[in-house]
């Protein structure tokens, strides 16, 4: 594992209310971390656990200061607020993690335009827009990182094809975070993705992918906080501009055996369910 920590830095992430996000912001938290969540769950959902405010709390126990922050990624005046409050509560931004995200897996012929229209405003636009507006903080930071949760570029027919609305949201968002590694390399800002072998119990598997039968072939969200936590300890002039596996990042850190990450405690790796576009 890294020896580097997190510990004082300050982390400005999209969404984060459960699932993968708030296992990130929960390891961060662990090493002290301040962790600024924009989120629009200010209030208990009917039927997802979690909210903005319970989340800042679970951070707050977990060791970290949270900044909960009632915001949507689609609106400009609202991701020009998070950062100026992140960096007024905590003096600057060194990470930003884009992990709001919508899915939804229909055909051309039966997406919604008004979904087609969310998923591009959430994961491409909100990620551009986010990331951007935090640049010139990130610039003034010791080591600055953006990490965006989405998938590297596979066009091959089957991921194209498969669901071409939401094929082309998640490349969208790797697209961007890869341009802003290009165009801001020479200021030490690194930006890179990260995609997960298999499924993760969250909500979304859950719900849009394949209900409880799912969950149980899947991997827990703190597989992918902790190779997060690798990646955003790593030194950014020297890792950067990379669509990363999760599985793979922790291979390099050392991590032989993934049993404890089982969502089913015992569930061999060959059994648990692959993710998409991989």
């Amino acid at each position: 594992m890294a020896d580097a920590s997190l510990a004082g830095k300050t982390i400005l992430m999209s969404g984060g209310s459960r699932g993968i996000g708030l296992a990130i912001a929960l390891r961060a938290a662990r090493d002290g971390a301040n962790v600024a969540l924009m989120a629009k769950t200010d209030t208990p959902h009917p039927k997802l656990d979690g909210t903005v405010h319970s989340a800042a709390a679970e951070i707050e126990a977990a060791g970290g200061r949270a900044l909960p922050i009632v915001g949507d990624v689609r609106n400009d005046d609202d991701i020009t607020a998070a950062v100026l409050k992140t960096h007024g509560e905590f003096g600057g931004i060194d990470i930003v993690v884009n992990n709001a995200s919508v899915i939804d897996l229909s055909g051309s012929l039966e997406l919604a335009a008004k979904k087609y229209d969310l998923m591009q405003d959430v994961n491409v636009r909100g990620t551009f827009m986010l990331s951007r507006a935090a640049v010139p903080i990130l610039k003034d930071a010791e080591n600055p990182h953006i990490l965006s949760l989405s998938p590297p570029l596979n066009i091959t027919p089957r991921w194209l094809g498969a669901h071409t609305g939401y094929t082309l949201a998640k490349y969208g968002m790797t697209m961007a975070t890869l341009g802003m590694a290009a165009e801001f390399a020479k200021d030490g800002i690194a930006a890179n993705t990260l995609w997960p072998e298999t499924t993760i119990a969250t909500a979304a598997v859950q719900f849009a992918l394949g209900g409880d039968r799912m969950m149980k072939v899947s991997r827990t969200p703190e597989v992918y906080a902790d190779a997060a936590y690798e990646v955003l300890t790593r030194p950014a002039r020297e890792y950067t501009g990379q669509t990363l596996i999760v599985e793979q990042v922790l291979r390099d850190a050392g991590v032989t055996d993934f049993s404890r990450y089982a969502a089913t405690p015992g569930t061999p790796d060959h059994e648990l369910f692959p993710d998409i576009f991989l």
